[in-house]
Parts: structure tokens; C-alpha cells; sequence
């Protein structure tokens, strides 16, 4: 079974948002690690990715994460993830990679797009 690795971009107020679906890979981390880089070379510097359709996550797949979280906060902006509403806690594959490598709490996660994107938006506890 093949399944199509997607990211589309929106805009939800003052905020970005790529709803990214599918695996996040090796193959597939370029393409967003380039969205993101696009997003922000427009001038875009709150950014919600939304991970609510991946359903597999490798370690580079991480590492763009990683690398998004840091290229936003040099601009001084904002970056939000959002996990499935089922299992958001616990049940996210992305969720679960990011905790067993210890590093979910760098994130800001959220359970969709209308809460990531409040100005006073608070975060899921890690």
C-alpha cells in the first residue's frame, strides 16, 4: 500500500498553518523542511504544523520539527503542533516518537487548529 505524503498551506488569522499527512521520513522530511522554510522566507513567523494526518514519524522526521522549532524562534515566532483529537495525550504516533526521544516538551502542542492559533493559546501539559 502506498500512501501519499501531503502538505498544504492556509491561513487561519495572523497565523500559518501546514497541515502536513501521510509518513514523515526520510523521503518525505525535505518537502516540509522546505514549506517551512518558505513560509517563513515570506515573512510568516507563527507557524502551525499540523500533524493530525501522520501516521508514522522517524527520526528524521524529528529532526525537521526540530529544525522548524528553532528556525521560527531565531525569527522570534511562534510555532504550535497539533496532534490528533483521539489520543492527543497518548495515541499520536508523532506524540509518542517525540516523548520516547524526550523531547515533546520542546513543543507547543495543541488538539486543533482554533486553539493553536489563540493569541493566549495554552499548550497540552507535557
Amino acid at each position: 500500500m502506498v500512501v501519499a505524503f501531503n502538505v498544504t498551506g492556509d491561513e487561519h488569522g495572523n497565523w500559518a498553518v501546514l497541515r502536513v499527512s501521510g509518513e514523515l521520513d526520510l523521503v518525505t522530511s525535505p518537502v516540509l523542511r522546505q514549506r517551512v522554510h518558505d513560509v517563513v522566507a515570506e515573512g510568516r513567523h507563527s507557524l502551525v504544523l499540523d500533524l493530525s494526518e501522520v501516521f508514522f514519524c522517524d527520526s528524521s522526521g524529528v529532526g525537521v520539527l526540530i529544525a522548524s522549532r528553532r528556525l521560527i524562534r531565531s525569527c522570534q515566532g511562534r510555532l504550535r503542533l497539533i496532534l490528533p483529537a483521539q489520543g492527543a495525550t497518548e495515541g499520536s504516533h508523532v506524540n509518542r516518537v517525540l516523548g520516547a526521544l524526550g523531547v515533546r516538551r520542546l513543543f507547543d502542542v495543541h488538539l486543533d487548529v482554533d486553539s493553536a492559533t489563540e493569541d493566549e493559546a495554552g499548550p497540552l501539559s507535557a
